[in-house]
């Protein structure tokens, strides 16, 4: 205080020496030797325009009316004040005047200079939005730039360089006047990055159990420069997460002593890092005998199948850790006890001895009573409907608590489509005085809406254009209710599609389904109704058309037994088939041993579907575990028990009448030959065989995910399928017959659709992206398959096989988008080909292919 008072005296002596004779006419010479209290007539302030005076006054502790002493403590009180907003440079307070016992004061301000603009030197532009998103949390534009702001935006901006391995970043910031702007600075962040500083080597000393490879395979985020696909920086942070690691898996093999006794960093001549870690691995130890004590409910030998850790296993914590309160497969003894409503179970490991290289541990174990849910909450759907995710759950009010049960709910709720898996959380606040336990389920909404809009131009197909739109969280109730529009009525989980295809010359197609997923509302019972209409139309080539329309409609429902992962569904399909002289040589039949192709003709195909389903994967856009199995037939009626032998056989007058309708068409100058009468007569008795298609058509497929490290999973699938007739006279018909990555069509089953087929695929997948804005993953496949015409030729182990690999890009508004190259290693190819003659590039878009 004192000090300030000495500068406060200072600063107004020298202003009297320096401006003596103005100071005298305008101001009162005050005698500092003798104290005087005087009362405080006005106080003026000059400087600051854009500040509140009445705010300066009052934090300056100065008002009209008061008293004050000069000299006193009030005036260097008041310039500490309005110094410690640190808006100014400089603070004066002045006398104006003095009027007996009255003093007219006036505070002279002068303002820092503000932020107008900040910008940087030294540093690529692709890296400017990175350094903003820093800088804006730290610096105001239109505010006050102090020393701590600039030195915290410099400390910051050096640790955003460090953390990408540039150990060496510098940042210096120049304060420059700007000049669009008074009183205003700019601020220039000069960068200089210096080198990538890579991890050269990390060499572990005293570690005879684990190599050193496989200690460099722990440490997930510090690599050495020369590790395939990995980074080679070093974090701080990360690495100390490292080094827990490496003790972590000394643990896992028995080692519980193991330490590290030291480890060593630095930075060689060529300025790259070197890593040392000395380890102590001390003594492996195993289980020994393993007590239960406080349980009553289990049995000694329940739990001890439940644990799964015998006598004589290595000791690992970890792995106990898990049987004991969380497993992946849900063998734990604490789901064991969650899942029967005992939400307060704890369960505490305690070593009760070490003998020489065995440790005998005791399970502590509190059961306490059981716990019933008392709310079930639901926040973030914005959109969709809380009925639509209430009726997914598997927790409701009044029931027991189950560990099992939430993780089922919050697999039902992904499912769905509707939110971000990645951010999905559950929370569980618990009242233990009365027994009760609240589940929230936090959600974030995705888009879940799909638009496809695309064209290309195919040579003689012309331009070919297609719309198509699924709205996947349809509210047909919400039609009149415009406010929930968004483009179309939403948030009931009903799913509306509309496609349109053409190319305005010769091809057209049309698609509508609808399905309500819970029909009536009470039980997970679909219902869904469609139709399909495709027209092709080349008769201006002089190879006829094909009209084909099929409406369909389905009632699906989830079973119980085995268990409530199954599903059934039934659907009903109604379809017709038009040819009109159609030469595509698409439909191929057997008659009399020849085969022949269909050209005209008029077909009915009624069929029912039935399929059984069972499904446990979880995050359906990239699956990591669980399993997906299905098995369905299609049957038509056997239209063949209630017709004569050789029904289709034409009457004499009905092949004279096909006869000479085909003569017309050649002209008298091309009259039919023999052999052209003889293929006229049999596809039109095919046709006529035809004309009611009669088959049962079987399809299994099924698919397992496995979750082999981090995010790479393993996906295996195995698709089969048959087409039979009911009766061996009339075959299999040239319909609904079965189209291999790396293949042609032309390469299997010489190109003709098939009866039978089998196929298997080993994937591996990465994901590039599980946002659910857009999910992209990586694949390397294998493949082998083949079709055959018939049951008898059907052999499993003649395959054609192919290698190669994918990406898979699933966007919310576009659906599922793949690019596949395949090398089919059985295909024929002529000779003197090179190794791209064995590849085939694929392209999938909406679905993955049969």
């Amino acid at each position: 205080m004192r000090k300030i008072f000495i500068l406060f005296f200072i600063s107004i002596v020298s202003l009297y020496n320096v401006n003596a004779q103005s100071v005298s006419d305008s101001l009162d010479i005050v005698d500092y030797s003798e104290k005087k209290t005087y009362e405080i007539g006005s106080i003026t302030v000059e400087g600051a325009p854009d500040k509140d005076r009445s705010a300066i006054k009052s934090i300056a502790g100065l008002k009209e009316g008061d008293k004050i002493t000069i000299p006193g403590l009030e005036v260097p009180k008041a310039v500490k004040s309005l110094l410690k907003l640190r808006l100014f440079d400089d603070v004066q307070l002045q006398i104006a005047r003095i009027e007996d016992d009255i003093v007219h004061l006036k505070l002279v301000l002068i303002e820092r200079p503000t932020l107008a603009r900040y910008s940087y030197s030294g540093v690529k532009k692709s890296k400017h939005d990175d350094l903003n998103d820093i800088v804006k949390n730290i610096l105001n534009k239109g505010g006050i730039v102090t020393d701590d702001q600039k030195a915290l935006a410099k400390n910051k901006i050096e640790e955003y360089f460090i953390e990408k391995g540039r150990l060496d970043a510098k940042v210096v910031v120049e304060e420059l006047p700007d000049e669009n702007k008074d009183n205003a600075v700019r601020l220039v962040f000069n960068v200089d990055e210096g080198k990538k500083v890579k991890i050269k080597n990390i060499v572990f000393e005293g570690n005879n159990v684990a190599s050193d490879r496989k200690l460099r395979k722990k440490m997930k985020k510090t690599k050495r420069c020369w590790t395939l696909f990995k980074k080679s920086k070093f974090i701080k942070e990360n690495y100390e997460e490292d080094k827990d690691k490496l003790i972590a898996y000394y643990n896992s093999l028995g080692h519980r002593d193991a330490k590290i006794l030291k480890d060593s960093i630095w930075r060689n001549e060529d300025g790259e890092m070197m890593i040392v870690i000395s380890i102590e691995e001390g003594n492996k130890y195993f289980f020994r005998d393993i007590t239960w004590k406080g349980n009553s409910l289990y049995s000694d030998e329940q739990l001890e199948s439940v644990l799964g850790i015998v006598k004589g296993d290595a000791y690992d914590p970890e792995l106990l850790q898990n049987r004991l309160t969380y497993s992946l497969d849900g063998r734990d003894v604490s789901s064991l006890y969650m899942d029967d409503g005992y939400l307060f179970f704890d369960i505490q490991p305690t070593e009760i001895a070490v003998v020489n290289d065995s440790i005998d541990i005791e399970m502590r174990i509190y059961e306490g009573p059981q716990a019933t849910i008392n709310e079930v909450k639901i926040a973030g759907n914005d959109r969709t409907n809380e009925h639509v995710v209430r009726r997914a759950l598997r927790t409701r009010p009044g029931e027991k608590f189950s560990r099992s049960q939430i993780i089922r709910s919050q697999r039902e709720i992904i499912n769905l489509g509707y939110f971000n898996p990645e951010s999905m959380s559950i929370n569980t606040p618990v009242n233990p005085q009365r027994g009760t336990v609240d589940i929230e389920y936090v959600l974030e909404e995705t888009p879940s809406d799909q638009l496809e809009l695309s064209a290309g131009y195919g040579g003689a197909s012309g331009l070919i254009g297609t719309l198509g739109v699924s709205f996947n969280n349809f509210s047909l109730r919400n039609v009149k209710n415009r406010e929930t529009w968004s483009p179309l009525p939403q948030g009931d989980g009903q799913k509306l599609s509309l496609r349109i295809q053409s190319n305005s010359r010769f091809f057209r197609s049309y698609n509508f389904s609808f399905t309500e997923p819970w029909l009536g509302g009470k039980k997970p019972n679909s219902f869904t109704i469609g139709a399909v209409h495709s027209a092709i139309d080349y008769s201006q080539f002089g190879s006829g058309a094909l009209k084909i329309t099929r409406l369909f409609s389905g009632l699906g429902t989830q079973l119980k037994w085995p268990d409530d992962f199954f599903s059934s569904s039934t659907t009903l399909n109604i379809e017709t088939i038009k040819l009109d002289d159609y030469q595509s040589n698409q439909f191929i039949a057997e008659y009399e041993g020849e085969r022949v192709a269909i050209t005209n003709g008029d077909f009915r195909n009624f069929s029912i579907t039935q399929t059984f389903a069972r499904s446990s994967i979880s995050e359906p856009l990239y699956p990591r575990r669980g399993s997906r199995v299905s098995l369905s037939v299609q049957l038509t009626p056997p239209y063949s028990l209630f017709r004569k032998d050789e029904y289709w056989r034409l009457g004499e007058g009905e092949k004279e009448a096909l006869i000479a309708e085909f003569s017309e068409e050649r002209g008298p100058r091309f009259p039919p030959t023999a052999s052209e009468i003889e293929t006229l007569i049999a596809s039109a008795e095919s046709a006529k065989k035809y004309q009611w298609l009669e088959y049962h058509k079987w399809k299994f497929n099924t698919e397992w995910y496995f979750n082999l490290y981090d995010k790479l999973v393993f996906m295996t699938q195995i698709k089969m399928g048959f087409l039979g007739s009911y009766d061996s006279s009339i075959g299999t018909p040239p319909f609904e017959r079965f189209a291999l990555r790396g293949y042609e069509v032309a390469d299997i089953n010489n190109g003709q659709s098939a009866a039978v087929y089998d196929k298997f695929t080993f994937e591996l997948r990465y994901p590039l992206s599980l946002n659910p804005s857009s999910t992209i993953y990586a694949k390397l496949f294998a493949q082998g398959g083949n079709a055959w015409n018939s049951f008898e030729e059907f052999n499993p182990f003649d395959m054609r096989r192919s290698v190669g690999g994918g990406l898979r890009v699933f966007l919310p508004m576009f659906g599922l988008l793949g690019f596949d190259y395949g090398f089919g290693f059985d295909k024929t190819v002529p000779e003197g080909s090179n190794i791209g003659a064995y590849g085939q590039f694929n392209i999938v878009l909406g679905f993955e292919p049969e």
